[in-house]
């Protein structure tokens, strides 16, 4: 497989072992280029070993095929990624490979495991490929991984894995001066131990004529006129402050910032015991969720998930309070009159533009093919519902379908979860043809390759600059369109606008940086790096001062609704590192699990999902039981505890910021216990 001069150009110092990070624009061939660094850095390095780290699972496969083409068989490769079930340890996978894809955050896991299938080192490997390099900052996984390289570079550890880092946008990390941006292109390249970012110089116009850039078009509309559904939402919602009777609370409905507020204000009323301010602002982010889905969506759209939510209500809860008993009649009071509003009412006018896009686009003879990107997986299932229910586009021939995040909630409908093996299935659909419209979140804006894909619609997004440019980069055709969906004098119009000054505010940074003397841009790094292992090792110190601040027999457990208690901090064990269960066997008392498991569709190592669990005093999810091995043991979400603690109470945000000590879980001890056995 040849590349091309411009591809030549850009690999060049990594051909030689040094640490570069590849910028092209999307569509361009960056993962050519690195499989064609890898395949001679096998040939050329004695006792070579790759691995090629991705951020997203379907962009495994996606990888494996181009490697696999630039390889031809002559090493042997392999993948992991977390929905491969049972499988050999990371470990062992790497010593019998010589080149591995993966997801990042196994070669995380596998780093700090100790078990020795396992285990890996990371110098075990002589060339590092990370793709999506922009996200190796703050505490992402890359940058988790990039660390513990930083640190062994400082202690002078040899051999280190040369790095090869991808992208196609390095943002300006929410700066918005030059000298900003420069400093963040800066951090990129210490966290990397970048020689130097590559791109064309001397073969730039070849690079023109390879990267098809999109039209760019903005398609706005004017705001609803009338709104007599959202206009009703809002009175019930004015309703529910007058009785919370806190007049400095801002009225500003159907807004993020709203969204913001409330959910502080759910927080601060559970550490402060309050359960009826508590629930109060839970049901006003209920009806927020529902003006921003109107604004995105239809009314009917809106309508299901204030009706899901207060049906799950009815059938969770068995302790009800006074105010969830108030909530639950305002809903049963205004429901019909909102079911007439939602039907009643006029139509989206972004729905209106985003079907005219759609009608012009897919009249097309040449078989086009698109992925309108929007903000949550409840906007895309609701724009689906209303793309299979047009008449006008059932016309010309649209076959659509969600791509959305693997996540999993036990508490929303069904719908809103989707497997990684669900988007395999669906990414291979759209590369055939056999779907012909994708409707998308953020899961599909990176990596996502498909030559064919000649429309992209941004629909109402409020994104940064490395975003847009991202999605912008899935229209990969010739002639292709990429569109902004809006509301004339939105937040989101601006938002777009600021990002096209962002990404040129980039180049300028990317350009600075490469003018850079070398001897100044070195002592640059090498300071950068300094400091940022200091502010880790800082960020260690203080982590763990604060699992000492009380013992865990100290800190009780409450359920985060009804306030009851329910155990205490010693309780808890962590399986695999992130799991947190309790393992009291009298915990058994306190909570219900459902007859059917929770459909996770993915396969784990070692353990599967068991049923939701529930408190038995109020009804609250609390998360789900697992069987790990061959033990059922109860995960909790850390949102559905408060912690009671000598000081008051608090609300942890996650689990690793408990200010408490817990310990890993112990499989032989715990199976002991439970057997009355004992080797002692």
């Amino acid at each position: 497989m040849e590349l091309r001069p411009y591809q030549w150009e850009v690999i060049m110092p990594a051909l030689e072992g040094k640490n570069i990070i590849i910028w092209l624009p999307t569509g361009s061939g960056k993962t050519r280029a690195a499989a064609y660094v890898a395949k001679r850095h096998l040939e050329t390095v004695d006792g070579a070993k790759v691995v090629v780290l991705v951020n997203r699972v379907h962009l495994v496969t996606q990888h494996y095929e181009e490697f696999s083409r630039m390889l031809d068989r002559r090493w042997t490769i392999t993948t992991l990624s977390g929905d491969m079930g049972p499988r050999a340890g990371f470990g062992h996978m790497a010593r019998r490979h010589d080149l591995l894809i993966c997801t990042a955050e196994l070669l995380q896991k596998a780093l700090a495991s100790p078990e020795e299938e396992e285990h890996v080192e990371l110098n075990a490997f002589s060339l590092l490929v990370v793709d999506e390099c922009h996200h190796t900052h703050k505490d992402t996984v890359y940058n988790i991984i990039l660390s513990r390289y930083l640190e062994l570079k400082l202690q002078r550890t040899r051999p280190l894995p040369q790095v090869l880092g991808l992208t196609a946008s390095p943002g300006t990390g929410g700066a918005s001066t030059l000298k900003g941006a420069i400093d963040h292109v800066l951090q990129l390249c210490a966290n990397l131990d970048t020689w130097r970012i590559m791109s064309p110089q001397d073969h730039s116009p070849q690079l023109q004529e390879h990267s098809h850039q999109p039209c760019k078009q903005y398609d706005l509309c004017h705001r609803h006129t009338q709104d007599p559904f959202g206009d009703m939402l809002k009175k019930l919602m004015d309703q529910i402050h007058d009785h919370l009777e806190m007049p400095k609370l801002r009225r500003d409905f159907g807004t993020q910032t709203y969204e913001q507020q409330v959910v502080e204000l759910s927080q601060d009323a559970a550490e402060a015991g309050l359960l009826e301010q508590r629930v109060y602002a839970l049901h006003l982010r209920r009806y927020n969720d529902a003006l921003l889905i109107h604004d995105t969506v239809r009314a009917v759209d809106a309508l299901d998930t204030l009706r899901d939510f207060y049906n799950r209500e009815r059938a969770t809860k068995t302790g009800v309070l006074h105010a969830e008993r108030w909530l639950l009649a305002l809903f049963d009071d205004y429901k019909n009159e909102l079911a007439r509003l939602a039907t009643s009412g006029p139509e989206n006018p972004k729905l209106e533009v985003l079907e005219a896009i759609l009608q012009k686009q897919f009249r097309s003879p040449d078989s086009p093919r698109g992925i309108i990107f929007t903000r949550t997986r409840q906007s895309a299932h609701s724009l689906l519902l209303w793309l299979q229910q047009q008449p006008g586009l059932q016309t010309v021939g649209i076959r659509p379908q969600v791509l959305i995040g693997a996540g999993n909630n036990s508490q929303r409908t069904q719908m809103i979860q989707m497997t990684q093996r669900d988007q395999q299935e669906v990414i291979q659909k759209f590369r055939t043809g056999t779907l012909n419209l994708l409707v998308a979140t953020s899961v599909a804006e990176e990596g996502l390759d498909i030559p064919q894909c000649n429309v992209v619609v941004r629909y109402g997004l409020l994104t940064n600059e490395i975003s847009m440019v991202q999605a912008r980069g899935r229209a990969r055709a010739s002639q292709s369109v990429y569109s902004f969906v809006a509301a004339q004098g939105s937040r989101e119009l601006q938002r777009e606008l600021t990002n096209e000054a962002l990404e040129a505010l980039m180049e300028r940074a990317v350009a600075a940086v490469r003018a850079m003397d070398q001897a100044e841009y070195q002592a640059k790094i090498r300071d950068l790096q300094r400091a940022a292992l200091v502010k880790r090792a800082v960020q260690a110190a203080q982590r763990e001062s604060r699992q000492r601040k009380f013992l865990a027999e100290q800190v009780q457990l409450l359920c985060i609704n009804c306030m009851v208690s329910v155990g205490y901090g010693s309780d808890l064990r962590k399986v695999e590192g992130t799991h947190h269960v309790n393992v009291n066997p009298n915990f058994s008392i306190y909570y219900n699990v459902s007859k059917q498991p929770v459909d996770i569709s993915r396969s784990f190592k070692d353990w599967r999902p068991g049923g939701a669990i529930s408190c038995r005093n109020c009804g609250e999810a609390w998360g789900l039981q697992i069987i790990y091995k061959s033990v059922k043991l109860p995960v909790l979400k850390v949102g559905s505890m408060l912690l009671e603690t000598p000081q008051g109470r608090v609300r942890a945000k996650k689990w690793s910021r408990v200010p408490f000590t817990v310990p890993d879980f112990d499989y032989v001890q715990y199976a002991e216990g439970l057997a009355g056995l004992s080797l002692d």
